[in-house]
C-alpha cells in the first residue's frame, strides 16, 4: 500500500538539455549513412517504429498527430539512418515545440532503430545527427520524452547531457524508479 506506481509500469519521463553546445561527437561508421524525409517515408517511419516499439501499437494516425502534414518541415527535420544496403534501419526527428513550459525548445522525437541493428552503437551517431540538426535549425535547447522502461535509451540521453525534468511528485517517483534500476543521474 502507498505504492503509487508498479515498478514495471510504462511511465513517461521528460529530459532536458538546456543548451546545444558541446555536444558529444560520435561519427557514423562506414558504410552507414543518413538521409532526410522524402515523400512516401511515412511507411518507412511506420515500419521502423512498429518493429522497435514493443509497448504500444502504432498506425498512421500516430504519425499524423506527431508531425502533421508539412512535408517541407519533415524534409528538414526527420532523419533516417540507412544500413549498408541503403535501406532505412533507424529514425529520429529534430522536431520543435514553440511553447514547452513557456519557452521554445527543440525536441528529439521518436528515436528508433530496428531490433536487428540495436546494440551496435548506431543510436549514438543518430542522436548526434538529430541534435546537430536542431542546432542548425537555430534551436538553443532541447527536450525529449521517453519511458522508465527504456533504460538503455535513458543512459544514452544522459551521456548526451540531457537531465531529468522533474516538475511534479509523480516525476520524482518515476525518476526514483529509474535510479532504482541502476541508472546514475548525477
Amino acid at each position: 500500500m502507498g505504492y503509487l506506481m508498479a515498478p514495471s509500469a510504462l511511465v513517461r519521463i521528460t529530459m532536458l538539455r538546456e543548451h546545444l553546445e558541446d555536444l558529444p561527437h560520435f561519427p557514423l561508421p562506414s558504410p552507414f549513412s543518413v538521409r532526410y524525409y522524402e515523400p512516401g517515408d511515412v511507411d518507412t517511419w511506420l515500419r521502423i517504429q512498429r518493429a522497435a516499439e514493443v509497448h504500444r501499437p502504432l498506425d498512421r494516425t500516430v504519425f499524423d498527430r506527431a508531425f502533421g502534414p508539412d512535408e517541407a518541415a519533415l524534409g528538414a527535420r526527420q532523419c533516417f539512418l540507412c544500413g549498408p544496403d541503403r535501406e532505412a534501419i533507424g529514425t529520429a526527428t529534430a522536431w520543435c515545440d514553440h511553447d514547452y513550459h513557456g519557452r521554445p525548445y527543440g525536441r528529439v522525437h521518436w528515436v528508433a532503430i530496428l531490433p536487428a541493428w540495436q546494440g551496435q552503437g548506431l543510436s549514438k551517431p543518430l542522436l548526434c545527427e538529430v541534435c546537430n540538426r536542431l542546432r542548425q535549425l537555430h534551436h538553443q535547447r532541447a527536450y525529449l520524452v521517453t519511458h522508465t522502461a527504456r533504460i538503455p535509451a535513458i543512459r544514452l540521453y544522459l551521456r548526451f547531457g540531457f537531465r531529468p525534468d522533474i516538475r511534479t511528485d509523480e516525476d520524482a517517483l518515476a525518476w526514483d524508479e529509474v535510479r532504482g534500476r541502476g541508472v546514475q543521474l548525477d
